[in-house]
């Protein structure tokens, strides 16, 4: 596909395929998770002209999911990000990430203030759920995730750049030596 996505709408961007789960999402006070998950879904659907899901069919459709990632039903009523734990927020975050089905993911820092459990259950959910035709990008500080997710390759970056690309070895390496080692 020949589609640019730096000259698309941020919104059409995200209906093309592109999921980006932020580090500190943001709390929305007044919209609450379900009607935020709902519309975001049924626009998606009416870009690709595919058929929106009423409130009844979109319930349905989520309460699987969020069973899956180990989330309470009233969590779908509580304000978007609004008083969520870390967790709460990072498994909302593939939550949304599992409904709208995306080609290129984007994490960025998912792993960032979660406990071991919650950690496993959000990868485990990853490798089981996302589509086989997407493609993900995890940043992070953190190398425990990668174990979880056991990535193809893996890119070392200094100063927004890539300095060193490698596999789960390199991991490792970064690990023993530290970045001055890529010096």
């Amino acid at each position: 596909c020949s589609k640019n996505l730096m000259d698309m709408d941020p919104t059409v961007r995200s209906h093309e395929g592109l999921f980006l789960a932020f580090q500190s999402p943001i709390e929305i006070p007044g919209v609450t998770n379900y009607d935020f998950l709902r519309i975001a879904y049924n626009e998606k659907q009416k870009y690709w002209k595919k058929e929106e899901l009423d409130p009844l069919q979109f319930m349905s459709l989520t309460q699987k999911v969020i069973s899956k990632l180990e989330m309470k039903p009233e969590f779908l009523n509580r304000n978007l990000n609004e008083g969520f734990s870390g967790g709460e927020k990072k498994r909302n975050e593939i939550l949304q990430m599992l409904l709208l089905e995306p080609k290129l993911v984007i994490l960025d820092e998912i792993d960032s203030g979660l406990d071991i459990d919650a950690l496993k259950t959000i990868c485990q959910n990853i490798n089981e759920n996302l589509n086989s035709n997407s493609s993900l990008i995890v940043i992070t500080h953190y190398p425990k995730i990668l174990t979880y997710l056991d990535p193809t390759f893996v890119h070392i970056m200094r100063d927004g750049k890539i300095i060193k690309t490698g596999q789960m070895e390199l991991v490792s390496t970064l690990e023993t030596h530290g970045y001055k080692f890529f010096e």
